[in-house]
């Protein structure tokens, strides 16, 4: 009967450590639960405190971080028969709060911060979320820094999991300006190949007084300088293009 049990609660183990993705280990903040089989007294539910120990019965102090879950387990069973407190001890560990593995969240954002990931909240969406979500302005494209490698990801995108130490950063999204003999002045959103006709179009159309022959495009050309070209209604805007319809010649 001792046998049966000693099986199956090594086999909870050995499950426990198959939920556990392979590069998870344990960190500073982490919550875990602790248990000797047959020796209720030695249970323990502990922080992972900033040494990167946990506090058992008996033993003391354990370092257990940098340590996958089974490792940890093992770590403490060790201890435990070093000290010779008990013969054969078999110890389960697992991880029940996740506090060590954080993401940063930055820009445009409600929110900006460091924000921890768990089984329930990993996903970009659920950290945007925990954000306060995009700010007025901010780009419904983020960027993905990770491993010193940046990628764009849309805000919608789903299935997008987040590492440990990822950067999320959430840029001023594109918009171009219009001025001049057009109906509503200003700053507008910049879709992706977007025409100067549709860009006249967002700003309310070209007034009684304009000409769509006389349109003029000031591009930044760096040290806050510009570049006026003429421009045609079917070319594409770039980010922070100013576009300026001139008054028709009589």
């Amino acid at each position: 009967m001792k046998r049966i049990l000693v099986g199956l609660f090594m086999l909870a183990a050995a499950l426990t450590a198959w939920a556990q993705s392979p590069g998870d280990k344990l960190g500073a903040g982490d919550a875990v639960h602790i248990t000797v089989f047959q020796q209720a007294d030695l249970t323990t539910d502990a922080r992972i405190s900033d040494r990167g120990t946990v506090t058992m019965p008996l033993v003391g102090e354990v370092k257990v971080a940098g340590l996958s879950q089974t490792e940890a387990g093992a770590r403490v069973a060790t201890a435990l028969k070093d000290g010779k407190f008990l013969k054969n001890p078999q110890v389960s560990l697992t991880l029940t709060t996740v506090r060590s593995r954080q993401v940063n969240v930055m820009g445009l954002v409600a929110r900006p911060g460091r924000y921890a990931l768990d089984e329930q909240s990993s996903q970009l969406s659920d950290v945007l979320a925990a954000a306060g979500g995009i700010a007025a302005g901010g780009d419904s494209v983020i960027t993905l820094v990770r491993d010193g490698q940046s990628t764009k990801v849309p805000v919608l995108a789903k299935g997008v999991y987040l590492k440990n130490g990822d950067t999320i950063q959430v840029e001023r999204a594109p918009v171009f300006y219009i001025y001049g003999e057009v109906t509503r002045s200003g700053s507008y959103p910049l879709v992706p190949n977007m025409t100067v006709m549709q860009a006249i179009a967002a700003g309310g159309g070209i007034t009684p007084r304009g000409s769509e022959r006389r349109v003029k495009l000031r591009r930044p050309a760096g040290d806050g300088k510009f570049i006026e070209t003429d421009i045609g209604l079917q070319e594409t805007l770039k980010a922070d293009d100013v576009v300026y319809v001139k008054e028709a010649l009589f």
